[in-house]
C-alpha cells in the first residue's frame, strides 16, 4: 500500500488503479469464452453439463434446484439470520418501490399526443457469483428489484461447490425472494445458456449479476441476444477523511473491501499526514489476524492508496477523477462535501455510515458501476429490468397543421419518400 503526498502522482496511480478490469479484454479468455458460447449455443444442455465438469468438478444433474430444496434451505436457516434477511429484504424492497418509473402522456393543442410506456421483461436471469464467498445479498439485490419491475419468470444461476451443492443460505435468499427456477451451474456456459435458451434453461431478456473475467467477458458477448446490466469489474472503495475521522475504522473500512477479492482497491485520501501513517499502520496490524490475509494483502499490496492531500478541495477533485463505486466521506462536516461529489455509485455519509451499511440492507442497490464508470452510469434498479416505448398519434389536423415542417426536414435530409409519405395523406 503506497503513500503518496503528492497530486500529480496521486492522480497517476488513480488511473493505473481505475485501468484493472474484469472485462475480457484479453485475447486469450475472449477466444475461450467464445469457444463455450458457440457450444452452448448449438448443444445446449450437454454442453453446459460439459463445461460445469470441467471447470466446477461435476455434472450437474439434475440441473434445477427443486423447489423443495429452496423451502428445506429457509426453513434450515437459523432464526436470527432468517429475521436479519426478512429485514433487509423489506428495507431493499421499500426503497426500489420508489424506482418505478411512470407512463406519460402529453397532448398536443390539435388533438394528438405522444406517450411513454414503460413494461417489465418478461424473463430475467440472475448470476449469483460462488467460489470464495456467498453472497446471499447479491440474490436479494439483484432479484428484488425484478420482481417490483413486474417480471413473470426470474430464473437463477450459480455454481455449485465440487459436490454440485449451493450454499444454503443463498437459496434461503432466492426462496424468500420469490425466484421461481434455481440452477446450480456457473461461468460463461450458464450466462450462454440463459442467453441463448436451452431445453431446461428459458432464454430471458435481460441477464443481471456479477461474476469472475470469464461471466463478465460472457455478458460482453452475449450483448444483443439479450440485454445485460452492466460489465461490472472489480470492487472499490475511496474514503475522503479529514483528522476528524479515527484512524482503526477508516483501516477496517479499507480492509472490508479489501477481502473481497484480490483486485479489490481500497484507497485513502486524507488532509493529515499523521492520519495517513497511522491507517497504514492499522490496516498491516488488522491484516496480520485476518481470516482472508492473503487475499488482503494482495489486494492491499497492488491495488491500495492512501493520499495525502493539501486540503479537502483537493480530496474532492481526486475523488472526482477517479469516480468511485463506493465513496465514504468522514469529514467535520460530510453533507457539505457531498455538495462538490460529482461522480460515485454510492455515497456513505459520516462515521456511522460504514460501506457495508449498503451492501447488506440500506435499501439503494449494492450492484454499482465499477472503474470509473460512475462518471456516466448508476445502480442497478427497477429500470434494469423495465423497457419504454414511445406511443405517438396524431389526427388530420395535427398532421396538416405540422405537416410542411416534416416536409422541409425530410427534404433537407435528401430523403423524399419520407416527404412523401406525409403529402400523399392530403393530395385528395
Amino acid at each position: 500500500m503506497k503513500i503518496i503526498n503528492n497530486k500529480q502522482k496521486a492522480i497517476q496511480e488513480l488511473r493505473r488503479i481505475s485501468q484493472r478490469t474484469t472485462t475480457g479484454d484479453n485475447k486469450k479468455i475472449n477466444s475461450i469464452v467464445e469457444d463455450i458460447l458457440q457450444e452452448v449455443k448449438i448443444h445446449g444442455d450437454k454442453a453446459v453439463e460439459k463445461y460445469t465438469k470441467k471447470f466446477d468438478g461435476f455434472y450437474p444433474k439434475p440441473m434445477q434446484v427443486s423447489t423443495r430444496d429452496l423451502k428445506n434451505a429457509w426453513d434450515e436457516t437459523d432464526q436470527h439470520l432468517k429475521k436479519s434477511l426478512e429485514i433487509a429484504y423489506q428495507r431493499i424492497k421499500n426503497f426500489h418501490e420508489k424506482e418505478i418509473p411512470e407512463s406519460f402522456i402529453l397532448k398536443g393543442e390539435h388533438g394528438e399526443s405522444v406517450q411513454r410506456r414503460w413494461m417489465p421483461v418478461k424473463n430475467a436471469g440472475l448470476y449469483i457469483p460462488g467460489g470464495r464467498a456467498a453472497y446471499p445479498s447479491t440474490v436479494l439485490m439483484n432479484a428484488i428489484p425484478a420482481k417490483v419491475a413486474g417480471v413473470k419468470e426470474i430464473s437463477m444461476v450459480s455454481p455449485g461447490n465440487k459436490k454440485g451443492i449451493i450454499n444454503k443460505t443463498v437459496l434461503a435468499a432466492a426462496y424468500l425472494s420469490g425466484i421461481d427456477k434455481v440452477f446450480r451451474v456457473g461461468g460463461a456456459q450458464a450466462i450462454g445458456a440463459l442467453a441463448f435458451g436451452t431445453k431446461q434453461i428459458n432464454k430471458v431478456d435481460v441477464i443481471s449479476g456479477p461474476g469472475n473475467i470469464y461471466v463478465t467477458t460472457a455478458k460482453k458477448l452475449i450483448y444483443g441476444f439479450t440485454g445485460i446490466d452492466s460489465l461490472a469489474g472489480p470492487s472499490e472503495i475511496l474514503i475522503i477523511a479529514d483528522r476528524t475521522a479515527k484512524s482503526s475504522q477508516i483501516a477496517s473500512d479499507l480492509l472490508a473491501q479489501a477481502e473481497h477479492d484480490p483486485l479489490a482497491s481500497s484507497i485513502l485520501l486524507t488532509t493529515s499526514h499523521d492520519q495517513a501513517q497511522e491507517v497504514f499502520d492499522e490496516v498491516f496490524k488488522k491484516i496480520e489476524y485476518h481470516p482472508r490475509k492473503e487475499i488482503c494483502i494482495e489486494s492491499i499490496k497492488n491495488w491500495g492508496l492512501i493520499a495525502i492531500c493539501e486540503n479537502l478541495e483537493s480530496c474532492i477533485e481526486l475523488s472526482n477523477e477517479f469516480a468511485p463505486e463506493h465513496l465514504e466521506i468522514i469529514t467535520i462536516d460530510p453533507k457539505t462535501t457531498l455538495k462538490t461529489i460529482e461522480n460515485a455509485g454510492a455515497i456513505f455519509l459520516g462515521k456511522w455510515t460504514p460501506e457495508a451499511v449498503g451492501d447488506y440492507l440500506a435499501g439503494p442497490n449494492h450492484t454499482l458501476p465499477t472503474c470509473g464508470n460512475a462518471r456516466f452510469s448508476g445502480s442497478l434498479g427497477v429500470e434494469t429490468f423495465m423497457k419504454n416505448s414511445s406511443i405517438i398519434e396524431f389526427n388530420e389536423k395535427s398532421l396538416k397543421i405540422n405537416s410542411l415542417d416534416i416536409i422541409n426536414l425530410a427534404n433537407s435530409e435528401g430523403l423524399h419518400s419520407h416527404a412523401n409519405s406525409v403529402k400523399i395523406r392530403f393530395e385528395d
